[in-house]
């Protein structure tokens, strides 16, 4: 967006007023008419530009890598971590992204303990750090025989992909690289040789893993790519926990403190705790349909 985007604006809405006071002026009812339509297409093209200022920060276009964990609650709160993942995933497919599964601790029983995902598109990053937080699922658990409502958790975090170097610079001396056997699916390769990889960042205390790709090579430099990514992040935190702190706002954590919850049971409802943004189509919101939920959160940025 630049300053000329705008000074043309402004130029077709003085044009625009010109032309209505004319068409007032000579009582013309088509000419008003086909000002109203013009009038409606400016309306919406500034609110398209007005939109563009909340995925204007620096690494709004990058890639995104998303971050789910289960909550404790053993089996309940790890299916549900698997479908916010699957959800996430088909939200890429349905915004023509690419979404690659980079690392994945599968659970006890059913669904996962934790994944990593990254999705590549535009504005990946700018879109799904809207997601950030604590997930509420509420449901009759199908692994409760006495089909019981349960209330799960899962963690979601969202971290821009580092495209450069200078963006976070890592000493390899605060690297400690462990390396063991992979687990779960992979195949004979991945499950016999320790071509795992666990990068521990000594000052952060950062632990990052990858186990999908087929050689410990591979899995290191994605393992290190997710831990630029995370002190990234970190960064962007701390900037953004100062100014909410100089704006007054309360800061919370934890998965108590829940983003948004899915409602399946009693009745049919996901509801953003942040923006009231809700819907009744659960089954759509799961099969991916995110965007009116991010771009609600998104719209509120701006305002704030």
């Amino acid at each position: 967006m630049t300053v000329q985007t705008w000074t043309d604006l402004g130029s077709s809405v003085a044009d625009l007023q010109e032309f209505h006071a004319v068409a007032v002026s000579e009582g013309d009812a088509d000419a008003i008419s086909a000002v109203d339509t013009e009038g409606q297409g400016i309306e919406a093209h500034v609110a398209k530009l007005r939109f563009q200022l909340a995925l204007s920060g620096p690494y709004d276009r990058s890639a995104v890598i998303l971050a789910v964990h289960a909550s404790e609650g053993g089996t309940e709160s790890q299916d549900w971590a698997e479908m916010v993942l699957r959800m996430y995933t088909r939200w890429a497919e349905k915004r023509g992204c690419d979404a690659e599964v980079l690392d994945v601790t599968v659970g006890d029983e059913a669904g996962i303990k934790n994944a990593t995902l990254q999705i590549t598109g535009d504005y990946a990053y700018g879109y799904a750090r809207s997601e950030r937080g604590g997930h509420r699922l509420v449901r009759i658990s199908p692994f409760d025989g006495q089909q019981r409502r349960h209330t799960s958790f899962a963690l979601v975090e969202a971290m821009p992909v580092v495209e450069h170097d200078l963006d976070v610079v890592i000493n390899p001396d605060d690297v400690e690289m462990d390396v063991y056997r992979a687990s779960g699916a992979g195949g004979q390769h991945v499950n016999k040789t320790s071509s795992a990889v666990r990068l521990t960042h000594k000052p952060s205390g950062i632990v990052v893993t990858c186990q999908n790709e087929r050689s410990q090579t591979q899995n290191r430099e994605v393992a290190m790519k997710i831990l630029k990514s995370r002190l990234l992040d970190r960064r962007l935190a701390e900037v953004e926990a100062e100014q909410r702190r100089l704006r007054g706002e309360p800061m919370t954590a934890g998965f108590g403190n829940s983003i948004r919850s899915y409602v399946l049971h009693p009745y049919n409802l996901v509801k953003d705790n942040r923006t009231s943004f809700e819907t009744s189509n659960t089954q759509g919101v799961l099969d991916g349909d995110l965007d009116a939920f991010m771009e609600a959160w998104l719209e509120q940025q701006i305002e704030a």
